[in-house]
């Protein structure tokens, strides 16, 4: 895998901020977008711009076309079924309000699990639920190294959740769940699983039929593709029972002043215009990671995790947090005495974009007794070198804060 040939497919990478070389390290918030999707997107707006599926017109049944084909790719690219299990949304977020507004009105559930190591997108939305039917959001614990605890976890299963809900990789923590046995644990005890894969998409191949999951989700812009497009993952047999989340046009069948039916899979997901160039632009993404031989970037990714955390953990007072032995993507850490935000303010000046705060998890910091952390999340255009001007970077602020 050759990085500087591919990273010359990200132009925005090739430039400076306060004199100096941008060495960004902040892709668990967003990806940078190669070439390729930029164009797809900007293609469409300039030769295929129309409202899908209402037109019988050429530009509209060109543009639907590609709409449906760019569903049939992600389907494949998860391994759904097939294509009307793909419900496109804005991303993971939206994904998981949909999940549980229409789960809710569907079983009016009293009790949802998830884990210690969420994001508050699949935190907040199952804790209004349960609030609003008068239920109970049950924590499975973790450890100090971020480690789900899975006995802890069968033990509130025992509990009769009606929804399981957990991260497949944590935002903050880089934990690589082990969503396989969580999901067929689950299953045994009768629960519907939700799996959060914002983090996890760009780096691990995903195969919902293999982890049997009933839904997964995702955001396209952490994985190359534009902001404001993700997608919905979900078994048919849910997905048929489920009432729709938005009313509108397209999700419509039949519409009266009495009554009103609505459309068949995936459509009744989808009320109004759709972002159309994102969704082709998710596809292009999802090409562009399969042109790539997935198998090093992992490795790739791998060794750069590991070399920042080596080289990082010689710095005077570093404290990791998050140290599970299946990691994935990012190192979070804090160095004693020095708030996160006065260290990555600093390093933002030597030309290194890193995350500080609580990343949206504002539950682990207090799990662990800190105000946030330090994030330095990388992709596949991420270079050692870039490792190292991270570390001194680190340690010369370190120094200056002292």
């Amino acid at each position: 895998m050759d990085v500087n040939e591919i990273r010359r497919q990200f132009p925005v990478l090739d430039q400076q901020v306060y004199g100096k070389p941008l060495v960004y390290l902040d892709n668990a918030a967003t990806t940078q977008k190669p070439l390729c999707v930029i164009e797809r997107e900007r293609d469409y707006y300039l030769h295929e711009n129309c409202n899908i599926h209402r037109g019988v017109h050429y530009l509209s049944q060109m543009a639907t076309e590609a709409y449906e084909n760019a569903r049939r790719t992600v389907a494949r690219f998860v391994n759904a079924k097939e294509a009307r299990e793909i419900v496109f949304t804005r991303g993971t977020t939206e994904s998981l309000n949909l999940l549980a507004t229409s789960l809710g009105h569907l079983l009016s559930p009293k009790k949802v699990l998830i884990t210690a190591m969420e994001h508050h997108s699949n935190l907040v939305p199952w804790q209004q639920m349960v609030k609003l039917y008068g239920g109970e959001l049950l924590v499975a614990p973790m450890d100090d190294n971020g480690v789900l605890d899975l006995q802890a976890y069968e033990d509130l299963l025992k509990q009769g959740p009606q929804i399981v809900a957990m991260a497949h990789v944590s935002n903050t923590l880089a934990t690589v769940n082990p969503i396989k046995e969580m999901i067929r644990l689950a299953h045994q005890y009768g629960a519907i699983t939700v799996v959060d894969g914002a983090q996890s998409m760009a780096h691990l191949p995903i195969d919902v039929q293999d982890l049997d999951c009933d839904f997964f989700v995702f955001s396209g812009h952490k994985m190359y593709a534009p902001m404001g497009i993700g997608g919905l993952y979900g078994k048919t047999e849910w997905l048929e029972k489920m009432p729709p989340y938005q009313f509108g046009g397209e999700m419509v069948d039949t519409v009266s002043f009495e009554k009103t039916t609505f459309n068949k899979l995936p459509f009744k997901f989808e009320a109004g215009t759709p972002n159309v160039g994102a969704a082709l632009g998710l596809e292009t993404a999802i090409q562009f990671l399969e042109h790539l031989d997935r198998a090093a970037v992992a490795e790739h990714e791998d060794l750069l995790v590991k070399t920042a955390m080596e080289k990082l953990a010689t710095i005077e007072g570093m404290r990791f947090i998050g140290q599970a032995p299946e990691r994935s993507g990012l190192v979070s850490f804090i160095i004693d005495g020095i708030h996160p935000y006065d260290l990555g303010t600093i390093i933002d000046k030597m030309g290194v974009a890193v995350r500080t705060g609580h990343h949206c998890a504002e539950p682990v910091m207090t799990r662990f007794g800190i105000p946030g952390t330090v994030r330095a999340s990388f992709a596949v255009y991420n270079t050692l070198e870039e490792v190292d001007v991270l570390v001194k970077a680190v340690e010369r602020a370190a120094n200056m804060l002292r």
